[in-house]
């Protein structure tokens, strides 16, 4: 897949493309309908298929004081982007100059001459240009006009349920992973580099990867079965988010115990996929209840990983 990072120059190979434009955080289901009818109509016009995403979201540039919790780094959005069959991928920079282009220019700069655009893909409330100025009516109306053409997707559901990334998040912030991986049609994951602990877990019999969340990440604190995957590798695990209440009750940290793994992970890479909560966080009296209860969270987390190895990803 090709990644087009700003709006000037761009290749020949990314021009004259299918576009759906989004933030497309979390990738989730109602992004995967705006992302299948970029692929139908690109096959059916003999183009390419491709999304125009924006770095930093919006409301990150606009909001920069806030902590904002992200579904999908960069990094992972562009893994899911991928692994859906897109040929491209713009990632516009969304600075003072883009957040300064009214509606018509946004679509007479960067659609119509950058990228000269076959057909562009939008959800329902898609709205651009300064000061949200631009509709999917209005961009419609660009289209005639500047000869590319617009699908408009409807609000995505089931039995009632909306997909969206705001859902997504009060699924995670209650702990509800399973909740949360319905709505993006795979696991919620996090990837990061594996960083150095203070020990306790290895004390205890159980040593832990440790990786740093981003500020804004609210997860319910809690035990977690997982799947870790490391390079090629996918193993269980029990995974940990909270402040260590029976030790320190400090920052919030994310330390993850990989089921029958030995090795060093420091400085690795490794991604953490979220698949059930297993109880909350509490404190323990002493080292020894702790870890009593530490087995079983991996026999718990043994068997909820076990029901669902051989199942591939939900959508």
């Amino acid at each position: 897949m090709l990644v087009v990072h700003g709006s000037l120059p761009v290749p020949d190979v990314a021009r004259g493309a299918v576009l759906a434009i989004g933030n497309f955080d979390g990738v989730h289901r109602g992004h995967k309908a705006l992302l299948a009818e970029a692929v139908k109509t690109a096959k059916a016009l003999s183009r390419k298929a491709g999304a125009v995403i924006f770095e930093p979201q919006p409301r990150e540039f606009f909001h920069p004081e806030e902590a904002h919790f992200r579904l999908t780094p960069l990094s992972e959005k562009l893994r899911l982007l991928e692994l859906f069959g897109l040929d491209l991928v713009a990632v516009l920079d969304f600075n003072a100059e883009l957040a300064g282009l009214s509606a018509d220019q946004f679509v007479e700069t960067i659609l119509v001459r950058t990228y000269d655009v076959a057909h562009v893909v939008i959800g329902y409330d898609f709205r651009f240009g300064k000061a949200r100025a631009g509709t999917p009516e209005s961009l419609c109306q660009a289209g005639e006009k500047h000869g590319f053409g617009v699908s408009v997707i409807n609000q995505q559901a089931e039995e009632g349920e909306v997909f969206s990334s705001t859902a997504i998040r009060l699924h995670l912030a209650q702990g509800d992973v399973r909740g949360a991986a319905h709505a993006l049609g795979h696991w919620w994951r996090v990837a990061a580099p594996v960083i150095s602990g203070q020990k306790l877990g290895t004390e205890l019999g159980f040593p832990t990867a440790n990786v740093e969340l981003p500020r804004g990440t609210a997860l319910r604190h809690g035990i977690y079965a997982a799947r870790v995957v490391i390079g090629d590798e996918i193993h269980d695990g029990a995974a940990y988010f909270g402040t260590r209440p029976s030790a320190d009750d400090g920052p919030v940290r994310l330390e993850v115990f990989i089921l029958d793994f030995q090795g060093d992970l420091y400085d690795r890479e490794i991604a953490i996929e979220f698949v059930d909560f297993i109880r909350e966080d509490k404190r323990f009296e002493t080292f020894d209840a702790l870890k009593a209860q530490i087995v079983e969270d991996c026999v718990q987390a043994r068997a909820i990983l076990s029901a669902v190895r051989e199942k591939p990803p939900i959508i």
